[in-house]
């Protein structure tokens, strides 16, 4: 009876965390990208309306008419799966508009607010080649603030220098939540030097 009791609550539970026979992973949802896009306003819907060419419905805050040009605030976010390995798989959503203005210079500017550019350092987990048919790769794996490891192709200069490092100054995009703007994502955008 007791068996039957833990095994039936085991079934109920959820997680974030899957695990099968030989690996761990881990699933998160982040914000990935956003943009402006020149839209037009279509059909008035109550106190709603849709933006065009998509037909989205979004609210009219901005008092829009019938066939006024605006701009739209688009936003993108990603399900990121790490496994054990620190190997990620992404999986991207669609571009969901979530706001509208009369002016694109507005829209600039949220959207500046919302993707930084930031130079900092990063721990540089090691270089390696590859060959293959007498041709000769190398990379550089990066640990980037959110704890994911992503390798970048690096030229042989760029491998001699990386060769002993521990850290590396990069360049990274931080993409934040429209809607928790201390919620983060940072990206990466290249080498700093």
């Amino acid at each position: 009876m007791l068996v039957m009791v833990i095994s039936v609550s085991a079934c109920g539970s959820s997680s974030i965390f899957q695990t099968d026979s030989t690996e761990e992973s881990t699933v998160s949802r982040v914000p990935w990208d956003y943009r402006v896009v020149e839209s037009t306003v279509g059909d008035l819907i109550g106190s709603d309306m849709t933006v065009l060419p998509d037909n989205e419905l979004l609210p009219n805050d901005g008092n829009y008419a019938t066939g006024d040009l605006i701009w739209t605030l688009q936003f993108m976010d990603a399900e990121l799966v790490t496994d054990a390995d620190q190997r990620n798989e992404i999986n991207l959503s669609t571009w969901n508009t979530i706001k509208s203005y009369g002016e694109q210079k507005t829209a600039i500017e949220d959207l500046t607010n919302l993707k930084v550019s930031i130079t900092t350092d990063v721990d540089l987990v090691g270089v390696y080649k590859t060959k293959l048919n007498d041709k000769t790769r190398n990379f550089a794996v990066i640990e980037l603030p959110s704890g994911n490891r992503i390798k970048q192709p690096i030229d042989d200069k760029r491998y001699n220098a990386l060769e002993k490092e521990k850290t590396v100054s990069v360049v990274l995009e931080e993409v934040h939540d429209f809607a928790d703007y201390d919620s983060a994502y940072a990206k990466f955008r290249g080498w700093a030097n």
